[in-house]
This record gives C-alpha cells, structure tokens and sequence, in this order.
C-alpha cells in the first residue's frame, strides 16, 4: 500500500509486456517430478523431503471441494497487536461491509492461509490492487511460490508495507484481492475494505 501522492500504478502496457516476456515452466506430476533424474540419490532425496507426504500419494483435505488450492483466510499483521483477520470461506460478498481500521503509518504485513489439495501448484501469486473513491492507489505483486499438497493449511505472509499517512492519505479504502497461478487460474477473487484514521481508536 502506497502512499496515494507517490503511487506506483502500472500502466496497463507495462502489465502487458511483463505477461508477454513470462514463460511459465510446465506443469508436472507428483510422479514425474519423483521420476526425472531419479539416478542422482541426493537429488532425490532433496526431492522427497520437499514433496514430504504428497509422494504417498493424492492429498485430498476437502473432498467436496473440487478445486486444488483453497484460500481460508486474509489476516492484517502488525507488531503488538491481535491479527485482524477475514474469513475467505464462506460469502465473499459480506466482505466489503466489514472494514479494518488501520493506524496512518504504521508497518504491516498480510497473510494468506491457504489449503493445497490434489497437485502440487506452480507459481502461485497474490495480487492486490487498492482503490480510493475508484481511482487506483496501489498494486502490489507478490510471488508466493510452488506448492505441494499438504493435509495442513500452509501460509504466505508478505514483506513488510508501510500504510500512508498525513491528512490526505485518511479515509476508506477499497482492495480486489486474487490468488492466482502460473497459468492464470483464479483460485480466489474478492473484495475488502480499509480505513486510515490518525490513531487505532477514534
């Protein structure tokens, strides 16, 4: 989250030219991940312990949910303070009537909790685009890495951003969020909302 008098937008042209140069590696089985270059012992057994419990087989954590990467939860962090967190797991669309109230330059992180089923995910990315009165502030790309499937739920948690400050940058916030992947799967889309104000409590 930028400061909004020195935003880092990028042009729709520069996105476009940065997706056109990415060439995302092929997608690879469990097994055959486990079966290319199999002779090398050390490498294989690199390969085992970073697969962990997935090369036993299929992990599935939700049978009813089809999908291989399930977002759980967004949580605000800030040093000294209890997480503020949103629930991603049942209607997105409550989501923008509830709103963080967010000290004016403080430090925080986010941290997604995501669950990993069936395969193992390449490339996954967290993308946060934030809006005041619907003009574009911010956005912010995060590489958040290749996943195997796990029976817990595994965790990302961005480097650290300062939220503005000062007079002008006061006021209600809009964030699109989207967990996507090397092949531009949408695995989740939503929408959230924050508040700067002077101090935590006004």
């Amino acid at each position: 989250m930028a400061d909004p008098a020195t935003d880092h937008v990028n042009t729709p042209e520069e996105e476009l030219e940065v997706e056109a140069n990415y060439k995302p590696p092929p997608e690879k089985t469990i097994e055959q991940i486990l079966e290319a270059d199999k002779e090398d012992e050390s490498l294989r057994k690199y390969k085992e312990t970073l697969l962990g419990e997935a090369k036993a087989g299929a992990i599935v954590v939700e049978p009813q949910d089809p999908r291989k990467v399930i977002v759980k939860k967004l949580a605000l962090c800030v040093n000294d303070r209890p997480d503020m967190e949103l629930d991603l797991t049942g209607d997105l669309t409550q989501l923008k009537k509830q709103s963080f109230v967010i000290k004016e330059g403080v430090s925080y992180k986010i941290r997604i909790d995501f669950i990993v089923q069936r395969e193992i995910v390449h490339g996954l990315k967290y993308v946060q685009k934030t809006y005041r009165l619907g003009v574009p502030v911010d956005k912010m790309t995060h590489m958040v890495g290749s996943y195997p499937p796990k029976s817990e739920i595994q965790s990302y948690t961005t480097p650290s951003e300062d939220a503005p400050a000062g007079v002008m940058a006061r006021g209600s916030y809009t964030v699109n969020s989207l967990f996507t992947d090397d092949d531009k799967h949408e695995h989740l889309k939503w929408e959230w909302s924050f508040d700067i104000k002077k101090d935590w409590k006004e």
